[in-house]
């Protein structure tokens, strides 16, 4: 369910689809590459995941869909992260009325050639969330950038940021799920920097503080498994 360098001895994941195979995998999860099973998950064929130094463990079931999982209530499949991201955050008054503005904002990344993560917004505030790795020595000249494109009326720079992504299929069906994951982290007093959901409901990802990335995944996965029997 997680990451056993930072949580001793976690639970392993019966059943898991290959959606949520994608989002787990790509949040940190490398022990089930996406890419190793597309070829299978193209022809929609279950396939079961097992430990070769365990061989009589039922293993991992990684199936197209799964409704029996859906009606698990309060349950989710894994969570994964990854550390050195860098949030950049403006802020405009009217944001919203300005047509155009996060064309305007996008287009200094696709100038120079870099992907963005996340992009979440509010009425007059919007984020990118880009991985360190895609910046480079870019940082300040991308910032300098969005401050004359958009000429917005602040901006704001924070590194050395960790997204954590907790997946599980029918999370949005069952209520007090991102209660539950956010009182974790505040009872471990662990501060949330950024907030992102699809529109899909499959997951939940949070940005916190790279100092503070494995106890916020220790006390999610608390959050999550104390109860269960």
């Amino acid at each position: 369910m997680t990451d056993p360098r930072i949580v001793d001895r976690p639970r392993s994941i019966e059943v898991m689809t290959y959606q949520e195979l994608r989002e787990l995998a790509y949040m940190g999860a490398t022990v089930l590459h996406e890419d190793a099973v597309f070829p299978v998950r193209a022809s929609g064929i279950p396939v079961n995941i097992r430990d070769t130094n365990d061989p009589d463990h039922p293993g991992t079931l990684i199936v197209p869909n799964d409704r029996a999982g859906d009606a698990k209530a309060g349950r989710i499949t894994g969570i994964a992260g990854r550390k050195d991201f860098t949030i950049i955050a403006v802020e405009k008054t009217l944001m919203n009325a300005a047509v155009g503005f996060g064309m305007r904002m996008l287009s200094v990344l696709e100038r120079r050639g870099i992907p963005f993560e996340h992009m979440p917004s509010g009425i007059d505030t919007m984020s990118l969330v880009i991985k360190d790795s895609n910046l480079g020595d870019q940082l300040h000249a991308v910032a300098e950038e969005i401050r004359e494109v958009c000429e917005v009326d602040s901006l704001e720079i924070y590194r050395d940021i960790a997204l954590i992504a907790t997946v599980g299929r029918g999370m949005s069906h069952f209520p007090g799920m991102a209660a539950r994951l956010f009182t974790a982290l505040y009872e471990a007093d662990v501060n949330v920097r950024m907030i992102d959901q699809g529109s899909s409901e499959l997951n939940i990802i949070v940005g916190v503080d790279a100092a503070d990335f494995e106890c916020a995944v220790r006390a999610i996965y608390g959050a999550f498994t104390r109860d269960e029997a």
